[in-house]
């Protein structure tokens, strides 16, 4: 099956069947996204170094809490 032949088939769904597969559709690149940030956040993977930083920088005292942040953010305060 082609492309275009898909193409074609999908404009031939109702609105609801579109919407599904458009769901579905969004779901395998979310699994995707989701195994990728997994892997690189792993011991031995490409982010690992970040979040040794991040870790460091906490143990370190160097953060804001979230709810800091966006209060002064909402309200423009650096």
């Amino acid at each position: 099956m082609t492309v275009e032949l898909l193409k074609e088939e999908i404009v031939a769904l109702s609105e609801a069947e579109r919407q599904s597969l458009a769901v579905w559709l969004n779901g395998l690149d979310s699994d995707g996204w989701d195994y990728e940030m997994e892997r690189d956040f792993s011991p031995g993977g490409r982010g690992e170094h970040l979040l040794d930083k991040v870790k460091a920088d906490i143990a370190a005292g160097k953060f804001r809490r979230i709810e800091e942040f966006c209060v002064n953010e909402t309200l423009n305060i650096k």
